[in-house]
């Protein structure tokens, strides 16, 4: 059985979208390099960024899409192609070249689930959150740098000590 994406317009969406290599620190190695890829594909094809959490081989984000709108994937191959531009040209500007210039970088495909109601969005942005305690980075929620947490936060949406 083929797996069939659900396309809402104006809907929200969880994400987990993985690098090749499970052993891999690129993401948080190279974030500034990831924010300006997303920063330019959200430029030129809005989103807005309800939660996010860049963890060192995968990313997780919480996304509502415009009203009238519902290419998410379009949005994430432009965000996958920016950020490999990015790096092979900073690796130039550098004079080092990785095995990361030649190879694939990015899984081929992504996991998403459409936000079904109140509920189940907050659910998957408290997942977003707390994955870097989960997966043991951390001792504490507020300690990871690379989340749209300390947001969430400054809006009042979490205190500070919050582990879900």
């Amino acid at each position: 059985m083929r797996y069939r994406r659900m396309y809402v317009e104006g809907g929200s969406y969880f994400f987990t979208v993985s690098l090749q290599d499970k052993k891999s620190q690129l993401l948080v190695e190279q974030v500034d390099l990831l924010r300006e890829a997303v920063r330019r594909v959200k430029q030129q094809r809005p989103f807005t960024i309800e939660a996010w959490v860049v963890l060192p081989n995968h990313l997780h984000a919480v996304w509502t899409l415009p009203e009238g709108d519902c290419d998410y994937s379009g949005r994430w191959r432009e965000i996958k192609k920016r950020f490999r531009y990015l790096l092979s040209k900073s690796e130039m500007s550098s004079g080092t070249r990785s095995h990361f210039t030649d190879s694939p970088i990015w899984q081929k495909r992504f996991w998403e689930h459409t936000i079904r109601n109140e509920a189940d969005l907050i659910n998957h942005i408290n997942y977003v959150h707390i994955n870097p305690l989960k997966h043991g980075l951390v001792c504490q929620v507020k300690d990871w740098p690379y989340s749209s947490f300390h947001r969430a936060v400054a809006d009042g949406y979490y205190s500070i000590n919050w582990c879900g």
